[in-house]
């Protein structure tokens, strides 16, 4: 959730947006599972980074870490030699 705050005009983004932010631009191809965390700045406005810098530091994330740090479980699809899910 982003949530605007009227008193600052800051933006506030919650960890949640930004796993999902993250998820939908590695399924998307945009960026890998492996690139540092700080390569979703090319995805954020500039002045709307200093608040995910925030929250990640928040929750332990450092922006060298992996974006596959940030991501949720993935469901895989695999299926057996006999078709079988």
């Amino acid at each position: 959730m982003v949530i605007s705050s009227p008193l600052h005009q800051e933006t506030v983004f919650s960890l949640e947006v930004i796993r999902s932010t993250a998820s939908e631009l590695v399924r998307q191809n945009r960026l890998d599972r492996q690139q540092p965390i700080y390569t979703l700045c090319q995805f954020i406005p500039a002045r709307q980074w200093l608040a995910v810098e925030r929250e990640l530091e928040m929750h332990d994330y450092l922006l060298r870490d992996h974006i596959i740090d940030l991501m949720n479980c993935e469901a895989w699809d695999f299926q057996d030699p006999d078709g079988c899910a």
